[in-house]
C-alpha cells in the first residue's frame, strides 16, 4: 500500500535491536516469532491459526537494490509481506514514462492490483535489500473461508489500499508542493510510529527522484521544499537522515490535525 497507508492499528510488540524477535531477512523466522506480526496479521488470531497462514507463507531470499518482486503484466498468483527493506511501486504511462504509485515499508502487504484482472498492474522493485514473505492468493482464499478474522482483515488491507489511491490523487490535484511533501514526511512518521519505531528521527528510503516523481514533482522542487523546511527549523537534513523539529508545524503545512498521531 501507499505511503499514506496504516496496515494495522494493532500495537506492535517491539523492533529494537535488542528484541529477541528480529527477523531481518532470515527466511527461517516464523509469523508467530516475526517482530512485524502484530502489523501484518490480525491481533485477534489464535496462535494455531498464526501456525496455519505460516505453513502457507514462502520466504525466498532476500531482493536486492533495483531487483524486481513482480513486474506489470506478470500473472497474478500471491500477494507480499514486506518484512525488511522498502519496495515502490511504479506502473508505466502510455507514453513510457515510469509512475511511482507507491512505497511499501516493513509490514505492509502488496500486490493487490493483480486481484481484479488477474495480472499485476504495476511493477515492485526493491529500492535496497528487502525481505518479503510470499503468500499465494488461492491458498490464502481456502485458508481466509477457515478463519473469518483473516479474511476480514485482508478486506480491510483492500479498502485501506483504495483509500490511499483516492488520498493520492487529492494530493496531486489539489495540493502545494510544501504541502504534498510534508504529507509524505509524516506518512512515514506515522508508519514508523506504528512500528515503534521514531516518529522524528528516520532514513527516508526512497530517493529525491522517486519523492517527486510519486509526488508529482521535480527533483528540484524536492531539494527545494526540504531545504525551506530546514531553514525554517522544520525538520534537520543530512541526506537521507530526516529529523522532525517541529511536528505541528509541519501537521499545519499538511493540513493535518494538530493532534492527529
Amino acid at each position: 500500500m501507499s505511503d499514506t497507508t496504516v496496515t494495522s492499528s494493532s500495537t506492535l510488540a517491539t523492533d529494537k535491536t535488542s528484541s529477541g524477535k528480529q527477523c531481518h531477512h532470515n527466511p527461517l523466522v516464523s509469523c508467530g516469532d516475526c517482530r512485524l506480526n502484530a502489523i501484518c496479521l490480525p491481533i485477534s488470531l489464535h496462535i494455531d491459526d498464526i501456525d496455519k497462514l505460516n505453513n502457507i507463507i514462502q520466504r525466498g531470499r532476500p531482493l536486492q537494490k533495483g531487483e524486481y518482486l513482480y513486474r506489470s503484466g506478470d500473472t497474478f498468483q500471491s500477494v507480499y509481506a514486506v518484512r525488511s527493506g522498502t519496495v515502490k511501486a511504479v506502473n508505466i504511462t502510455n507514453d513510457g514514462q515510469e509512475q511511482v504509485t507507491g512505497f511499501y515499508l516493513p509490514g505492509e502487504v502488496l500486490g493487490m492490483d493483480g486481484i481484479a484482472q488477474n495480472h499485476y498492474t504495476n511493477s515492485a522493485i526493491a529500492l535496497e535489500t528487502s525481505a518479503v514473505c510470499e503468500i499465494p492468493f488461492s491458498r490464502l482464499e481456502g485458508l481466509s473461508l477457515q478463519l473469518p478474522t483473516l479474511q476480514r482483515h485482508f478486506f480491510q488491507l483492500m479498502s485501506r489500499e483504495i483509500t490511499s489511491d483516492q488520498q493520492l490523487i487529492t494530493l496531486l490535484s489539489k495540493n502545494s508542493a510544501d504541502e504534498r511533501i510534508t504529507s509524505l514526511l509524516l506518512s512515514i512518521s506515522t508508519r514508523n510510529h506504528h512500528r515503534q519505531l521514531s516518529a522524528t528521527s528516520f532514513r527516508l528510503p526512497m530517493s529525491r527522484s522517486d519523492m517527486g516523481n510519486y509526488l508529482g514533482l521535480t527533483i528540484e522542487t524536492v531539494s527545494r521544499v526540504l531545504s525551506r523546511l530546514q531553514k525554517n527549523n522544520l525538520i534537520a537534513v543530512d541526506k537521507k537522515e530526516i529529523h522532525i523539529l517541529d511536528m505541528a508545524g509541519l501537521k499545519k503545512i499538511a493540513n493535518v490535525e494538530p493532534d492527529c498521531q
